[in-house]
């Protein structure tokens, strides 16, 4: 088979788990692309943070970032599609936060807003390559959000994410990491995102394969031809996925790609 687009999940797929992109798999990467292969990152981070790695990479595409919530242009910097919703509708969930001390921010496709920015955040967002800008009260935004996001360590996290699944809501809400629980869009996830831009580039379902590693990744994985769950993911991502690979930190993008990707047919997207 040959596969004509690569979806790429970022943190715990793409890098390392000290958020490095190594040059053996970057290496590879380049090489199906400049064989013929697209390559589009997938990501539950917001384009600001997602740029760098793609430069890192030397390409230039689409991104789908905020789970799918956003897609953006990296030439341009363009919103090509938003799922975007009221921040009143997460009112509650703010409440929340608030009442039990869980820090939280939430997004438009290229900003993100905080209430509070301890040392311990800005640390955490240093390492995404992000700035939030301090207001009062999110609730006082008069603009659509795409992402609401909320962060605490993994028991606590398991803990909120029982407690919300009992939620009557109109919002998706997803685990996308150990210590993060995102907010967003009902039709928003990677896989309504990735077929939308398959739809523009004119490549068929089965022509994709895609990477990823957690449980916001799964629509994704279900979507593409071929779905790749690497080895450092729960169990439920890698029974969701047709095959796995070896880990984040073991090279398991590269070696996918050695392993499933055919560029015998050259076109460019």
């Amino acid at each position: 088979m040959t596969y004509r687009l690569i979806a790429l999940d970022v943190d715990g797929t793409l890098l390392t788990d000290d958020h490095q992109l190594t040059e053996l798999t970057k290496g590879t990467i380049r090489r199906v692309y400049e064989q013929g292969c697209g390559v589009v990152l997938c990501t539950g981070r917001s384009p600001v943070s997602t740029l760098p790695v793609m430069e890192k990479l030397g390409l230039s595409g689409t991104l789908i970032c905020h789970n799918g919530a956003a897609t953006i242009a990296s030439a341009d910097r363009s919103v090509l599609h938003e799922f975007a919703y009221d921040v009143k509708k997460i009112e509650p969930l703010i409440s929340y936060c608030r009442e039990h001390g869980i820090h939280f921010d939430v997004n438009t496709s290229f900003e993100m807003y905080v209430e509070n920015l301890t040392p311990e955040a800005n640390s955490m967002y240093e390492q995404f390559y992000i700035q939030p800008k301090v207001v009062d009260n999110v609730l006082d935004l008069d603009f659509p959000i795409v992402k609401f996001t909320c962060a605490a360590p993994k028991e606590e996290m398991d803990r909120i994410e029982k407690e919300w699944a009992l939620l009557s809501t109109e919002l998706r809400i997803i685990r996308s990491g150990d210590i993060f629980i995102d907010v967003m869009h009902a039709q928003a996830h990677k896989g309504s995102a990735l077929k939308a831009l398959t739809e523009v580039l004119g490549v068929r379902q089965e022509e994709v394969v895609a990477m990823g590693n957690y449980y916001n990744d799964i629509e994704m994985l279900t979507f593409a031809g071929l779905g790749i769950a690497m080895e450092n993911s729960p169990e439920a991502v890698k029974l969701a996925a047709d095959a796995v690979t070896a880990s984040n930190n073991e090279d398991g993008v590269h070696q996918a790609i050695e392993r499933y990707v055919s560029t015998d047919q050259k076109q460019n997207l």
